[in-house]
């Protein structure tokens, strides 16, 4: 498994990437994932999840923004968005790109990851508890603010 960055050559693949029907309201689609990454520049590190030559999934991560307004000193990194394939989920891809993206927030001096997520039944609260993620208690855009120490 790795990453690559998105260029001219995989990105109609990667606007192809869907997850499951009972997953479209947990995550928005690539497509809006890229356009974030446009606006945010060197804070969105967009990649793609390739199991060799095969496409598999997206993942993005947000690197030092403030967190509730343009002026917060609150600055954190973590996982923005994480699309796998229906047709390859459950085979680790989800874990690998969530590591990958802890592994560049540790690299750049970060010692937190965080993490956003709708938590209702058949979502991925337990999944981000097996990678290390606790809730925080904090909430942002009704979803459930997780964080994972990265030291």
């Amino acid at each position: 498994m790795e990453l690559r960055a998105i260029d001219p050559r995989n990105y109609e693949a990667a606007l192809q990437i869907a997850v499951r029907p009972d997953q479209a309201d947990l995550v928005a689609p690539v497509v809006k994932s890229l356009a974030e990454a446009y606006v945010y520049g060197d804070q969105a590190w967009p990649r793609l999840v390739y199991d060799g030559d095969e496409l598999v999934g997206f993942v993005m991560a947000f690197l030092d923004i403030p967190w509730t307004d343009p002026d917060d000193t609150d600055r954190r990194s973590g996982l923005w968005r994480l699309n796998i394939a229906a047709d390859h989920q459950g085979k680790g891809y989800g874990s690998f790109a969530v590591e990958a993206v802890c592994a560049e927030i540790r690299s750049r001096g970060g010692a937190q990851a965080y993490v956003t997520y709708h938590a209702r039944e058949g979502g991925p609260a337990p999944f981000y508890a097996r990678l290390g993620f606790h809730p925080t208690g904090e909430t942002a855009d009704g979803e459930t603010v997780a964080v994972r120490d990265l030291t």
